[in-house]
């Protein structure tokens, strides 16, 4: 489908098409100045500088506004140069000092104390132009006759003719009198590129010119080169940055016509194109037409990388410059939002592709790096997780210092910064006492140390142990009976040594759709199979939120050699489809027991790179579900629909060793039976009375 942003037609800069310029005849330089004022050019090029600013002990002449115009500099009809006019309008500040005492104004003549007065007032004036191949100062001399010399009022401008630009460059031009009486004018202009008709008939080097245009249609951009049968011409692509502006990406030498084929994947904001003739000291003409799409935003994003630099070092990878601030976070282990740590790291921008060191003096694995932009999140990264391990169960301390050596401590907790001798009932101020005795007996790790503050990480795990040693005793104890209970059933034994994990992972689209997700939870577990669902945890999901309860499960189910269910429903697909087409704008508010939710930001990176088959299987029910509509990426692992393809599904469910296909045909009529009552139910029209069997306690919390 065609983007409007793309139509761009011979989109070769962001000047305008130009029209019509006046043409200048002659190679000299001129100025002129409006009426009753009367000005000199100096000859020759001037090297300048703004002076310091002074203050000026009568009226003096200061520029007030600046103006530009293009203008074509001509030798001949067709043999044209682009050139910049200026006009710099000019008004009078200040006024004729007074006599200070009356003796001395007795002593001053008539004609000397008016002398001043009746005096015509000059000034120099100087433009300086710079672009990034030319840079010209020059000086004008203005006289301004006594009669206009009045404070505060414009009195004029001065015209000059002309700096010559390239084409497409971008020129500043500052303007300023001397001595610099106020801070200088100053005024950026794009020229215009040989888009225009008159520039292609006047200015001999756009002849040959190939001309570009850039469309897109369906996930690929067109870069289409008009250019006449074997004309050769160069095409470039190249990130525009700002430590590197022509950082190249891909270069061809070509023959027209041409057309390039990009996928929207590589577009980032600063990708830009340019194309020449190949022909010596032709012109080269850039076009960046990406900058403000929010596809290549989004894909700059999505390539960007935050790197651990050891010891203690990182760095923000992108191909392009971002607007974006960075600062130091420390995640606890028990989930939650990562708490900014300000300081020792404040809130910064970020500079991609430059190292920046930690100001830490020992890394921890819960101490993260967030990069924010425009006060949104866009990354975060654990940087020590591979090298120090996965996230302790620590307590970080924030030591504040004042004036006169004052110091306080608190906790940093998803409530905030709790003091240690509060009495707050949170877990630090429980244990404030043993903390602080644990900080002065060395055995809390000091993080950071400076004129402010010190971070230290004290560990909880000793506290932890002492508060379960009776649960951990008593739970030992239940083990050893069920043990021997156990060891009395062998073949129970047997069946449960066969009995394989899965996690059921779905949508709640409605009641009636979770009803028949518990029914096939309860007929798996009667396989035997071990069933993990959301539905059956409610009270672990309400304490430890959907995210942390996906991860353990998930952890657990693949340590045993189990696999993860992921159940598609129209809800499911929705969901999946808005994750990968905008993962940014996915983050939308969801049921506090919606776990599939949750779980798409773990489950998805694993089928991109590939480390889904033989963890996950995909099923549908095919009453519910059309079979093309389950999104393209979960393909890679069998997609299976339900109750059609029990047999294969429950295959697939129980792995090596499943029992021999008779038995498997058996079992699959009864999970067939167990789910018909309440995929009925889910297929009834609304506004029906529901007459069929209710769901048994195995809906329920087993938790």
């Amino acid at each position: 489908m065609p983007v409007p942003w793309f139509l761009l037609s011979l989109a070769l800069g962001r000047s305008p098409v130009v029209l019509s310029l006046e043409r200048i005849v002659g190679p000299q330089d001129t100025a002129r100045c409006s009426p009753g004022l009367s000005c000199h050019l100096w000859d020759g090029d001037l090297f300048c500088l703004p002076g310091s600013i002074v203050s000026a002990p009568g009226p003096v002449l200061v520029p007030t506004r600046l103006q530009t115009e293009l203008v074509l500099r001509c030798h001949q009809e067709t043999d044209c140069d682009l050139c910049v006019r200026v006009a710099v309008h000019l008004a009078v500040r200040g006024h004729w000092e007074e006599p200070k005492d009356e003796e001395g104004l007795g002593r001053v003549a008539d004609s000397e104390r008016e002398g001043p007065r009746n005096a015509s007032l000059q000034a120099q004036v100087l433009l300086s132009f710079h672009s990034y191949t030319t840079a010209r100062c020059v000086l004008l001399e203005v006289e301004v006759p006594a009669a206009l010399v009045q404070p505060g009022q414009s009195v004029g401008s001065v015209v000059f003719d002309c700096f010559e630009a390239a084409l497409g460059a971008e020129v500043q031009i500052w303007s300023y009198t001397q001595p610099t009486y106020q801070k200088e004018l100053n005024f950026t202009q794009q020229l215009p590129d040989c888009r225009g008709h008159e520039l292609q008939d006047s200015i001999q080097s756009c002849w040959a010119l190939p001309w570009l245009n850039v469309s897109a249609e369906g996930d690929a951009v067109h870069l289409v080169l008009d250019v006449s049968e074997e004309q050769h011409f160069g095409l470039s692509l190249y990130w525009n940055q700002a430590e590197n502006p022509t950082k190249p990406w891909w270069h061809r030498n070509l023959t027209g016509p041409q057309t390039i084929t990009l996928n929207h994947t590589d577009l980032v904001p600063c990708l830009c194109i340019q194309v020449w003739p190949l022909e010596p000291d032709s012109v080269r003409t850039s076009i960046c037409p990406f900058r403000k799409d929010p596809r290549a935003h989004r894909n700059l994003w999505r390539a960007a990388r935050l790197q651990l630099l050891p010891p203690r070092g990182w760095r923000l990878d992108a191909p392009c410059s971002l607007l974006a601030e960075a600062t130091l976070c420390w995640q606890a282990l028990g989930g939650g939002p990562c708490q900014p740590l300000v300081p020792p790291l404040s809130r910064e921008n970020v500079t991609v592709n430059k190292a920046v060191e930690f100001p830490l003096l020992k890394g921890h694995p819960n101490l993260c790096v967030q990069v924010s932009s425009w006060e949104k999140l866009q990354l975060q990264e654990c940087l020590w997780s591979d090298s120090l391990g996965p996230l302790k169960d620590d307590m970080l301390l924030v030591e504040t210092r004042g004036p006169q050596n004052n110091r306080s401590l608190c906790a940093l907790e998803p409530s905030g910064c709790t003091p240690l001798l509060s009495r707050a009932s949170t877990r630090a101020a429980r244990l404030g006492e043993h903390l602080l005795q644990d900080l002065q007996s060395g055995q809390c790790l000091q993080l950071w140390d400076g004129d402010l503050g010190a971070l230290w990480a004290c560990p909880m795990n000793k506290y932890t142990h002492q508060r379960w040693a009776l649960v951990w005793l008593a739970c030992l104890l239940l083990a050893a009976v069920l043990f021997l209970l156990l060891l009395l059933k062998k073949d129970h034994v047997k069946a449960a040594a066969r009995s394989r994990a899965a996690l059921l992972l779905y949508s709640a689209d409605d009641e009636g759709f979770e009803r028949l997700v518990g029914a096939l939870a309860s007929a798996l577990c009667q396989l035997p199979l071990r069933v993990a669902v959301d539905l059956w945890s409610r009270r672990e999901l309400s304490a430890h939120g959907p995210l942390a309860w996906f991860h353990a499960q998930r952890r657990q189910t693949l340590q045993e050699g189990g696999v993860v269910v992921l159940l598609f429903s129209p809800g499911a697909v929705a969901l999946c489809h808005e994750w990968l087409q905008d993962r940014a704008s996915a983050s939308g508010v969801h049921s506090p027991h919606d776990a599939f939710a949750a779980s798409l930001s773990c489950v998805l990176p694993d089928f991109l790179q590939g480390r889904a088959p033989g963890r996950y299987i995909g099923a549908y029910f095919d009453s519910l579900l059309r079979p093309d509509a389950v999104p393209t990426l979960f393909r890679a692992v069998p997609v299976l629909a339900l109750p059609s393809q029990l047999p294969d599904f429950l295959r697939a469910l129980q792995g090596p060793g499943v029992p021999r296909p008779g038995r498997l045909a058996d079992k699959a009529e009864q999970v067939s039976r167990a789910l018909q009552p309440a995929l009925d139910c889910c297929l009834r029209p609304p506004g029906t009375t529901e007459t069929g069997r209710k769901m048994g306690p195995e809906a329920g919390d087993r938790t």
